[in-house]
């Protein structure tokens, strides 16, 4: 590593990503000069050509692409560094962002956060409630510092904790078809009902829904308990997390209706946080205290 710098090493790599000199430059807004410059001295400083200029594109060569790989560790190394060295240079934070998403059960989660801020007192709690994408937004445009909702966890963006799954299932008053069982309904009989359905609290991303007849009316609410009571009072139909409606499935208020044409659906339930932003003291510890108690959730 003597005489190389971390500037040229990410010079290199844009260009390696990138394609071409230009494109690199574009993307770290640097002149394209600078950028040729940078690579042509970092090949003189090994000794060997790490780019074939030959063709329309640039492309590594051999060794371009065995050093490209070793260079890529360092530069994910240096980043860590650098997010770690903003972490300990952060001080105590005065208030934490939690969103808590449309199907997470309140009352363990309302718990674990009641008994943090008991044992934190110097750290306020903002709390926000979100639906369908909007937890997701919240967390992806840095308006939370960490999230209780269902996540893609194939993406890089979020570290998780696991915490329980909750069950979907379709639930419709049993006054409606009191001489159907459940197994007989079929999308037929409820393409003249109404469908109730949550609203999307996300602000500029894709509105998602999930479980909607095609064709059916419907009507949206803000959350979870007003849905329900919308099913209860034979207002319309929809899927409900079970653990919201079990009492009223048992008491024959409300009939769940699983079966071949409504399977109903299951989701991950996680606590999760940005792995690419540093996090304080405070935010360190939730995440802990969470992890120590995920037990709580298990229904």
């Amino acid at each position: 590593m003597n005489g190389i710098t971390l500037q040229q090493l990410k010079c290199f790599d844009a260009v390696a990503t990138e394609g071409s000199f230009q494109a690199a430059a574009d993307r770290l807004l640097r002149t394209h000069p600078t950028v040729v410059a940078a690579v042509r001295n970092l090949e003189v400083q090994l000794g060997f050509p790490l780019l074939d200029r030959s063709g329309y594109r640039v492309v590594l060569t051999e060794r371009g692409r065995a050093f490209h790989a070793r260079a890529q560790n360092l530069l994910r190394q240096a980043d860590g560094l650098g997010t770690f060295g903003k972490q300990l240079a952060m001080g105590e934070e005065t208030a934490l962002r939690v969103v808590i998403g449309d199907l997470c059960p309140l009352e363990p989660t309302l718990q674990c956060l009641r008994n943090f801020s008991t044992d934190n007192p110097a750290t306020r709690l903002d709390l926000y409630f979100e639906a369908i994408s909007g937890p997701w937004e919240r967390l992806a445009d840095d308006e939370a510092d960490l999230i209780f909702h269902h996540i893609d966890k194939s993406d890089p963006l979020f570290d998780y904790i696991d915490l329980s799954s909750v069950d979907l299932v379709p639930v419709i008053a049993a006054v409606v078809f009191p001489a159907l069982l459940p197994e007989q309904i079929t999308p037929t009989h409820l393409q003249d009902l109404v469908q109730c359905i949550i609203r999307d609290t996300a602000r500029h991303s894709p509105p998602k829904d999930y479980y909607v007849l095609r064709g059916a009316r419907y009507l949206t609410v803000s959350d979870q308990l007003m849905k329900k009571q919308v099913i209860l009072n034979a207002m319309g139909w929809g899927h409900m997390p079970r653990f919201l409606v079990e009492e009223e499935i048992r008491q024959g208020l409300l009939i769940d209706f699983t079966n071949v044409d409504f399977k109903g659906g299951r989701v991950d339930l996680v606590a999760a946080r940005r792995r690419d932003r540093p996090h304080g003291p405070a935010a360190d510890r939730l995440w802990r205290y969470i992890a120590a108690h995920i037990g709580r959730w298990t229904p």
